[in-house]
């Protein structure tokens, strides 16, 4: 068992199981032996690759549909381009370089970071020294201003709690001791009126996920948006509505047991967009229809963009070229499982891909 895996069974041997969400949250950030706060998960040296190391075509379009926005809400002269969870500032640099076309954009952006991890606060601070970068641990530290979001795999690794159906009840699972191994339980059945929509498109049995953080973070953000103007394009895998057991673990690029090596792979979960476009209208603001990732890229033009890149390319950069795109977009690999949600104020033009 790694070193927090035996400080988390003392706490449960103390005090009774814990809930996932609480267990996502020490495995992933505890300041000691947090997965993020320990390494750079990201590349062939890490655990798992995004979307921005895959291609600059991605950070480039992102950008250039951030900067349309802008265009159609005035071109305000100072506003907050910021992104949640920025990994190395790969999709930040790309967008900037893309968006140094749009005059006046990179000029009247301030950017922010939302970043917990300090190892990957410095490969950010690299990245984009160019542009004086400043970094918070909330959302809620923004500047006032206009904000232009990206949060690309982000809400993902968001701490989940799971309720199982029982009847008119529900079971929440928790983590416990089983045979002196960290293993999942259940509590005993509850109603809990806060799922009783859910009695209506499940069955005993079923897993249904929830997710306060990030409800609360986008609540956050759309009210910013409502108040100040602006745009939030949020990326990541999921579907409208939560159904099932999404919790997952990746280490070296492959699939492991959740509860195996605490700290030392990286959870997540699948995003419940119904929720976030929820919290979206309750602070005020619009929101798309979800889109998968694949039609949102070809929208923006990522087919034209590739065929551009490769001209004048050599033959092997050429491959990769397409090979990159065919991941990003194709619905066998990224294309349909990755999901698009855009908030923009009520009664503004919805962002360049997306339809309201």
């Amino acid at each position: 068992m790694t070193p927090l895996g035996q400080r988390l069974a003392t706490r449960i041997r103390a005090t009774g199981p814990i809930t996932i969400a609480d267990y996502m949250t020490a495995c992933l950030l505890d300041p000691t032996d947090g997965y993020y706060t320990t390494r750079d998960p990201l590349g062939a040296a890490g655990d798992f690759t995004t979307a921005p190391e895959i291609s600059q075509m991605f950070g480039e379009l992102l950008g250039l549909a951030i900067a349309q926005s802008w265009l159609d809400q005035g071109a305000p002269d100072r506003f907050v381009l910021a992104e949640l969870g920025p990994g190395r500032g790969t999709l930040l640099s790309d967008a900037l370089r893309a968006t140094a076309s749009v005059p006046g954009f990179n000029a009247a952006a301030e950017l922010h970071l939302v970043e917990a991890s300090p190892t990957l606060r410095a490969q950010q601070a690299e990245a984009l020294k160019t542009h004086a970068p400043k970094w918070h641990d909330t959302v809620d530290t923004l500047p006032d201003a206009p904000l232009y979001l990206i949060a690309n795999e982000f809400f993902d690794a968001l701490p989940i709690r799971q309720f199982q159906r029982d009847g008119a009840g529900w079971s929440e699972r928790v983590v416990g001791m089983k045979d002196g191994a960290l293993a999942a339980g259940l509590t005993p059945a509850l109603p809990i009126s806060a799922l009783d929509f859910r009695l209506e498109d499940t069955v005993d049995g079923d897993i249904v996920e929830t997710c306060s953080p990030a409800q609360a973070i986008t609540g956050a953000i759309s009210a910013r948006i409502s108040q100040y103007g602006g745009m939030a394009l949020i990326i990541d895998y999921g579907d409208w509505r939560s159904l099932g057991d999404t919790l997952q673990a990746v280490r070296a690029h492959a699939p492991t047991d959740p509860y195996e090596a605490p700290g030392q792979a990286d959870l997540t979960a699948h995003v419940d967009f119904e929720a976030l476009a929820n919290a979206a209208t309750k602070a005020g603001a619009g929101h798309s229809r979800l889109t998968p990732q694949g039609v949102l890229l070809e929208r923006l033009g990522i087919s034209a963009r590739a065929a551009a890149l490769c001209q004048g390319a050599g033959d092997d950069q050429a491959a990769t070229i397409t090979s990159a795109c065919h991941r990003l977009t194709h619905p066998s690999e990224m294309g349909t499982l990755f999901k698009a949600l855009a908030i923009s104020p009520q009664g503004a033009a919805m962002p360049a891909g997306f339809a309201p």
